[in-house]
């Protein structure tokens, strides 16, 4: 679901390229809400301090792109606008209500999304057989859905990833999951961590495993990542985005109470400098919040240097598995602190 309260943006203008990528974003069946302006005009226009006209000529733009898209308007109380996606395209050409619908992209991948421009076409859902069935596949109830494996997986859509890979996944999470909470008991803390960053989420299987806890997970897909596993991690009912972590994240600052970084300094090992993405990381954990690293030991004595520098309390433990394995396991808490006098006053 998509939801737009108040926001103004001008849905209509601009061939209703703004639709059209509301409309990519919406799986197959998905719903876009629309309250505010221009919907109930008739009771808000003095209010609002636009004439009849205006408003009336703006739902109406607005209602013609959505059929323009194949969506299906269904329901309109009061403030309240809702329209659906189609399940799939089957009908989209053929029937003479959709006659202006936009074009077709073409062929590419429609998860691409970062630094890509919007575009005023529609994006193409995966070919079906029947009008009853769901392009892409069907995704089961919540919380079904989160231990179902993904459409995506099932079709071999992600490269590399099996539904064999899938339920590995689950297995080797649950495992580290209760490793973290032994090892490190301020994942078993209730209450202690609320707003939590996976920076490298892969098929979402950490925040899966903490799910019975009371906290949610932000999943990153890097951009640099060898597949694209986002598609997924939304078909699984979890919430995540792209970033690069040679970049800023666009967040607040102290919003996190807890970093999880998989393998993220083995990604980025050659692409920009680990201070960099130390840094980025101190800047959105809150002061005493928590950072758990895995990453291969040679990397993770650099990290620790880098921790201790940026006055972190930190610990190197063993892997889940023994002393043996190269991979090790950094826990942190990021501490109070305060600049010298001398530097607060220059």
């Amino acid at each position: 679901m998509a939801h737009c309260s108040r926001c103004l943006i001008p849905w209509g203008q601009y061939d209703g390229v703004y639709l059209i990528e509301v409309d990519r974003v919406l799986r197959p069946g998905g719903y876009w809400i629309l309250s505010g302006p221009p919907i109930n005009w008739q009771k808000h226009w003095k209010g609002w301090e636009r004439t009849k006209e205006d408003l009336n000529e703006e739902q109406t733009r607005i209602e013609n792109v959505a059929k323009s898209l194949c969506w299906k308007k269904v329901a309109h109380r009061g403030d309240l606008a809702i329209w659906q996606k189609p399940i799939n395209h089957l009908n989209c050409k053929t029937n003479p209500k959709f006659t202006q619908t936009p074009p077709f992209c073409p062929v590419h991948n429609p998860d691409s999304a970062w630094y890509m421009d919007i575009e005023t076409c529609v994006t193409r859902l995966p070919e079906v057989s029947s009008n009853e069935q769901v392009a892409g596949g069907a995704i089961a109830n919540w919380p079904k859905r989160l231990h179902m494996v993904p459409p995506r997986v099932t079709s071999g859509s992600i490269e590399g990833v099996t539904p064999e890979i899938f339920q590995q996944d689950v297995i080797l999470w649950n495992k580290r999951i209760s490793y973290y909470k032994t090892v490190n008991n301020q994942l078993g803390q209730p209450g202690r961590h609320r707003n939590l960053l996976d920076m490298n989420a892969f098929l979402g299987g950490f925040a899966a495993s903490l799910v019975k806890d009371p906290l949610w997970v932000m999943n990153i897909v890097p951009v640099e990542a060898k597949v694209d596993t986002l598609g997924a991690i939304y078909e699984r009912g979890l919430i995540g985005t792209y970033q690069s972590w040679c970049e800023a994240m666009s967040t607040y600052p102290r919003t996190y109470d807890l970093i999880h970084a998989d393998s993220v300094f083995t990604i980025y090992q050659h692409k920009c400098e680990m201070e960099d993405i130390m840094l980025e990381m101190d800047r959105i954990l809150r002061p005493e919040g928590s950072v758990i690293i895995r990453d291969d030991v040679d990397l993770l004595v650099k990290i620790k240097n880098n921790a201790d520098g940026l006055n972190w309390d930190s610990q190197i433990v063993d892997h889940e598995d023994g002393p043996m394995v190269r991979e090790k396991l950094l826990f942190a808490v990021k501490l109070y602190w305060t600049a010298p006098a001398d530097i607060d006053q220059a």
